[in-house]
């Protein structure tokens, strides 16, 4: 999956596109006309439309090419390098290009006419060669400017559809943190460790409070330090560990000084998941890893599938590859063997 293309407005696949390529083509042939900057016959002003024509064809389908897969996961000093370089590639294949459309459109006008076709290349480089230049410059230009227009609505319609999204995560987290069930099993087990285990009833509602003061906090924002995320997780596990009774187990294996940064909830999702869709004893407990492996975090459980299935809308992890896919133009990589569940969420 690539990252949302930049050229989406213009995409070739589309018929609307060639139409209006065709339509701009015409208008700027009509004008040279009635201007006199190209005078002659018909066949003349044919071929600068189809000259006009073949070359924004070829221009937007170089620009698809190089523009269309930029990674915003990256930081802003390698998009610019990257988008530089490879708009000085942009420039110099579509000059080229212009270049030679522009002496086949002379070979085919003079062997219509039936004239002498030798000269055309000599003639090119000694006499017509700063005309094509200059009107093949200003012609980028011009769609220089378009592309940087076009790129800044893009940018926005981009931005605008990320606030959407952390929106409606925002309030799928909260009403999937915060619901009755959720918390009537954490109150029911509460309610058990009062009596008989204070101290631990009391290290329950801390890590309890930990865990919605973590949601309010943390659920709006694009990034967390992974430290952060994992304590939140201990937390989120603490109070499956007292319910359970031995049959979860928890392996974390990051070195949390990592400066590294992460998606917020990402963690808990994937755990949450995995408890949620497999069976678990003491005999055969649920085991869970989270380890980082090629700038990923990886979440990984051992299969034991209940043999009867809950109903899953899978919002959870179809909202969490959607943020991943905004927020770092990559992919959510989920991997299913016969015996492990595994999620590789890429750290920002």
């Amino acid at each position: 999956m690539k990252a949302p293309a930049l050229y989406d407005f213009m995409n070739l696949r589309k018929p609307v596109s060639h139409i209006t390529f065709l339509i701009f083509s015409l208008l700027v042939t009509i004008i040279t006309a009635f201007t006199g900057k190209y005078s002659g016959p018909p066949p003349v002003s044919f071929s600068i439309f189809i000259l006009i024509f073949a070359q924004l064809e070829v221009f937007i389908y170089f620009g698809n090419r190089l523009f269309a897969d930029l990674n915003f996961g990256k930081s802003p000093g390698e998009i610019t390098r990257i988008i530089l370089v490879r708009f000085m590639i942009f420039l110099t294949a579509c000059l080229m290009v212009s270049m030679i459309l522009f002496i086949l459109s002379q070979y085919a006008g003079l062997w219509i006419k039936g004239e002498d076709l030798s000269k055309v290349i000599s003639n090119f480089f000694h006499y017509e060669i700063r005309g094509w230049f200059k009107s093949t410059i200003t012609g980028l230009s011009v769609g220089g400017i378009i592309f940087i227009v076009l790129l800044w609505q893009s940018s926005l319609r981009r931005e605008q559809k990320l606030r959407e999204e952390n929106l409606i995560f925002q309030n799928e987290t909260l009403k999937n943190q915060v619901n009755p069930h959720f918390l009537f099993n954490s109150l029911n087990t509460l309610s058990a460790l009062v009596n008989t285990q204070p101290d631990v009833a009391e290290e329950f509602i801390n890590r309890l409070s930990s865990i919605y003061r973590y949601i309010l906090e943390n659920s709006s924002k694009d990034r967390v330090p992974l430290g952060v995320e994992l304590s939140f997780i201990r937390d989120y596990f603490f109070l499956h560990k007292i319910r359970d009774d031995g049959k979860i187990q928890l392996e974390v294996k990051v070195n949390e000084t990592d400066n590294s940064e992460i998606l917020p909830v990402s963690l808990q999702i994937l755990v949450e998941n995995a408890i949620k869709h497999n069976k678990a004893t003491r005999e055969s407990p649920l085991k869970i890893s989270i380890y980082i492996e090629n700038k990923h975090v990886i979440v990984k459980n051992n299969l034991q599938k209940m043999a009867v299935q809950l109903k899953s809308t899978k919002i959870g992890l179809k909202n969490l590859a959607q943020r991943v896919r905004l927020m770092t133009g990559k992919v959510l990589i989920i991997e299913e063997t016969n015996t492990d569940f595994i999620v590789k969420i890429p750290l920002l």
